[in-house]
């Protein structure tokens, strides 16, 4: 840790922090190393964009669809399965609650069926760290934003969801301050530059490096908060803003785009400046209402577009104004707006793989599930849901593959084979007995 007043700020991996080389030693420093995180969207994907347009006759990725291009670069690193689904929970409701317990939601009572992965994982691997674990989320827009199910992937228990941070200045400074020295104007870097200048005195030159890169890459996340947070508020005050997005809370962009992607940086951050191991993200809400009229020729809210196989657009929660000229227009709207949340996961899996965490990148160290808890949006499909894992898991993931399973395959085998990657003592997890050893090929 780098410590000065008002602050404390975990470091990456330095080549001091070297584990020894025996088998154990290398098991276990790879199991310390590893980082679980969980990307989430609601409204599920139209039926057939999720499949890879080319897969070599042993399961090599080739060529991803047209709606998946922006995760081409990234084909080598990511998993992309046939197949799989939560037995026990779907819907906008009750699969947005139990993605992560591999549980059930009926809805009469508040139920999620148990703890959620990633915080029986924070329980386990948390207590090295300064936060056990980080959930984050954008701000909700429209019907259901305060929706308890809707709201909610990661639970501390069966009926007690863990709670979001959805602003990033408040996700900065939880990682990186200390609220009760009540310093917020002063920048988190000014207040350990001591300590790092006498920190870079007793280390190796690559790691001098390594500490310079990584104190400007902060710096650059604080600059661009308070970019976004002065635009924010010029938009409000010269009237950009629109009856169909409402004047954000303080601290939140305007621009949806450069919103996501500050909570994308906030979980590349935490994971590599070791503020936590375990963090999840909802890119949104479960039956989001979102206008993604900020993408070329889209037109009508999230939900509206996901059942893309009407065309009137009057469902409960939706503007009840919007209408569509075609089938085939409305299916290619909703894929823009999937397409649109590929580019910002590969804006973060891109940052990942740029960032050294001592042996191999980022990615390389980190297990990471992107997915919905809906399969088809328009018929809310429970089969084949749209998922994909991305990075190394350090050293037991094979990426670069489709894997394709006969039966339905529960999504709680991924869970269970995370749990034990950590060093876990688990033997089920939801529904499952069975960890996911395809993921080591």
């Amino acid at each position: 840790m780098l410590r000065g007043l008002g602050a404390s700020l975990a470091l990456p991996f330095l080549e001091v922090m070297e584990p020894a080389t025996s088998k154990a030693a290398v098991i276990n420093a790879a199991r310390k190393k590893l980082k679980v995180g969980y990307l989430y969207f609601p409204n599920g994907v139209a039926k057939g964009s999720w499949q890879p347009e080319q897969v070599s006759e042993s399961g090599r990725l080739q060529k991803l669809s047209p709606w998946m291009k922006p995760l081409e670069p990234f084909k080598e690193d990511i998993l992309i399965p046939e197949n799989m689904w939560t037995p026990l929970g779907n819907g906008h409701g009750a699969g947005t609650a139990t993605w992560l317990t591999g549980g059930g939601y009926d809805g009469r009572r508040i139920d999620a069926g148990g703890m959620s992965v990633d915080q029986i994982a924070a329980k386990h691997v948390g207590q090295d760290t300064p936060l056990p674990s980080l959930e984050l989320g954008t701000q909700g827009q429209g019907y259901f934003s305060n929706d308890l199910p809707r709201n909610t992937i990661s639970w501390t228990s069966s009926n007690v969801p863990a709670s979001r941070e959805t602003v990033p200045r408040m996700i900065f400074d939880r990682m990186f301050r200390k609220p009760e020295e009540g310093m917020t104007d002063k920048s988190v870097l000014d207040l350990v530059l001591g300590h790092a200048k006498t920190l870079k005195t007793k280390v190796s030159i690559a790691d001098k490096q390594k500490i310079e890169e990584y104190l400007e890459s902060i710096r650059g996340v604080e600059k661009r908060m308070e970019f976004a947070e002065a635009q924010s508020q010029r938009a409000s005050e010269e009237g950009i803003l629109t009856d169909t997005l409402q004047r954000p809370e303080a601290g939140i962009p305007s621009n949806h785009q450069e919103y996501v992607r500050q909570l994308l940086d906030m979980m590349a951050l935490s994971f590599w400046s070791g503020a936590t191991r375990v963090s999840s993200l909802m890119l949104d809400h479960g039956q989001s209402n979102r206008y993604f009229d900020f993408v070329d020729s889209v037109e009508g809210t999230w939900h509206a577009l996901s059942h893309y196989r009407d065309v009137n657009g009057k469902t409960e929660d939706d503007d009840g104004k919007t209408s569509w000229k075609s089938l085939d227009s409305k299916r290619s709207m909703y894929c823009a707006v999937n397409r649109w949340h590929h580019e910002q996961v590969a804006y973060l899996l891109g940052r990942m793989k740029e960032l050294n965490d001592g042996e191999g990148s980022l990615l390389d160290n980190t297990m990471l599930l992107y997915g919905s808890s809906l399969g088809d949006g328009h018929t809310h499909g429970n089969e084949d849901l749209p998922l994909l894992f991305a990075g190394g898991g350090a050293g037991a993931i094979k990426p670069g593959r489709q894997i394709r399973f006969e039966e339905q395959f529960s999504l709680s085998n991924y869970h269970l084979f995370t749990l034990q990657q950590l060093g876990i003592q688990a033997n089920r997890f939801g529904d499952s007995d069975t960890p996911m050893i395809e993921l080591s090929g």
